[in-house]
């Protein structure tokens, strides 16, 4: 079983709503997760349990298993930890080239263990991660999981080139978002519906609901860099903007304010930072930002009326859409 100690409100939600399947399928991959670090060297296996430990939302994981349904079995359990793995990894590295000190309010890898060790760390994540895939009936389900590891190293190559370029478009801003963040929720449902099923009929519109839905996260995800407190986010507000990160809050706000579109973002500290968030906010482009994610939202919970779900399952992929904007709110 899950520890609900452990679990964000909204998957609390879910599972509290869901039969016990559920919180027992979840429960395992847990345990398959904390079983990934281990027999790989005392160092490496210490920063990769590290990164485990810091716990997540588990949200990926929960959509394989909710479109995998009570059928999914094992297979199902694999593919989550799989999928939760590649995530992890790209956290890691994230923080590596970001340079971030904390993650979840904790210190990451890359603080505490070095630069070095943290790209090892993630290394290993990754590895794992397809090594769980490795059994039959996984060529499918690997290929999946493969190419959206290539999407999430475009995404962020994409980033990386964008850095302190204040003038990039709204297109590119979401392009950037499919690749890092939307891909990886797309590919959670797919593998849950393979784990299950032969892999014909409603995979397409299973790929638009987790892409929305993953969508919409990383739109809230900017919104809250800007809006905080940090207490709650576990980051400085202006995170992104210290980075060079432009998000789709101050692409919306430049709209308003089109000053904010020579910004030198390379001349921010900690101070200036905060005030930017509130000159973004002032225009009121975080309601504008949030209203879009919700169509988002909205629209992907509209795609599983017309599945081949059950009742619960529509009911539980629904919460966990809707779990997305709860951590806004």
């Amino acid at each position: 079983m899950t520890d609900r100690s452990a679990v964000p409100p909204p998957v609390t939600a879910v599972l509290d709503a869901s039969s016990r399947w559920l919180p027992a399928r979840l429960g395992r991959v847990e345990e398959l997760l904390r079983e990934q670090g281990s027999g790989h060297g005392e160092i490496l296996g210490a920063d990769a349990a590290m990164t485990l430990a810091a716990g997540g939302k588990r949200l990926r994981p929960l959509l394989v298993l909710l479109c995998a349904g009570p059928d999914g079995a094992e297979e199902a359990v694999r593919s989550a930890a799989a999928i939760e793995l590649v995530h992890m990894a790209t956290l890691v590295h994230d923080d590596v080239l970001d340079r971030a000190p904390l993650r979840r309010g904790q210190p990451t890898v890359a603080a505490a263990s070095g630069r070095h060790r943290a790209i090892a760390a993630g290394d290993l994540l990754f590895s794992r991660a397809f090594a769980l895939l490795a059994s039959p009936p996984a060529p499918l389900a690997t290929r999946r999981l493969a190419a959206a590891s290539v999407a999430l190293a475009r995404g962020e190559l994409a980033q990386r080139h964008d850095a302190f370029d204040a003038s990039i478009s709204e297109q590119r801003y979401l392009e950037r978002c499919r690749l890092k963040t939307a891909t990886l929720f797309e590919c959670a449902c797919l593998l849950g519906w393979f784990a299950a099923r032969d892999g014909s009929g409603e995979e397409a519109e299973m790929a638009e609901f987790g892409a929305e839905v993953g969508l919409a996260f990383q739109l809230l995800d900017d919104v809250l860099d800007v809006s905080g407190p940090p207490e709650r986010t576990g980051k400085a507000r202006g995170t992104d903007l210290l980075d060079g990160t432009v998000t789709l809050p101050l692409i919306e706000a430049a709209g308003t304010d089109p000053d904010l579109r020579s910004l030198d973002l390379r001349g921010l500290d900690a101070a200036a930072a905060e005030q930017l968030c509130d000159r973004i906010a002032a225009t009121g482009a975080l309601e504008r930002v949030r209203s879009r994610a919700l169509e988002m939202v909205s629209a992907a919970k509209g795609r599983l009326d017309a599945s081949a779900f059950d009742e619960e399952q529509r009911h539980l992929l629904g919460l966990v859409a809707d779990g997305v904007v709860q951590r806004y709110g």
